[in-house]
């Protein structure tokens, strides 16, 4: 846990002392989400260089169904030499439902954090994304999940 935190600590130093440029071209961008979860995701600009990142997350197998929404604040750094590519950071919430067949199904709330870069084709309506977003969810029992990386394909407007 302390190196977790030692990580994301140098990582918001480095992109805190970064320059804010303009990062992501494009102000909206919907499509879908894959991974351990998959699901719908919608992204908005917010300022230059951050975005609100709402993903609806689904997933049913072997009798255990989940549902989760997913809000991330996310801060958009360039890649110098490579237009259209960013990497970025952020943090935000989640609250979920898991059903066992056979049992109560519980709700739970948790903490995200993310990281993961985004590409826009130039000329073209398509945005990519590839992240990770780690989770320490809170209720009902306190646990860490640091599983979730997933692929976005969106389009852009």
């Amino acid at each position: 846990m302390k190196k977790l935190f030692t990580i994301l600590c140098c990582t918001a130093i480095f992109a805190l002392a970064t320059t804010s440029l303009k990062a992501q071209s494009y102000k909206n961008a919907l499509g879908g989400r894959f991974g351990s979860y998959n699901g719908v995701s919608f992204k908005t600009g917010l300022n230059k260089n951050a975005m609100l990142e709402l993903i609806g997350n689904f997933r049913s197998n072997r009798g255990v169904s989940y549902v989760q929404l997913t809000g991330l604040y996310e801060v958009y750094n360039p890649i110098g030499g490579a237009p259209g590519l960013n990497w970025y950071y952020g943090g935000g919430a989640s609250i979920g439902s898991v059903k066992v067949k056979g049992f109560d199904g519980d709700v739970y709330l948790g903490a995200n954090g993310v990281l993961g870069l985004d590409y826009k084709f130039k000329g073209a309506p398509i945005n990519l994304s590839l992240d990770w977003i780690p989770t320490l969810r809170i209720t009902p029992d306190t646990d860490f999940y640091g599983g979730d990386i997933g692929l976005g394909v969106r389009f852009t407007f």
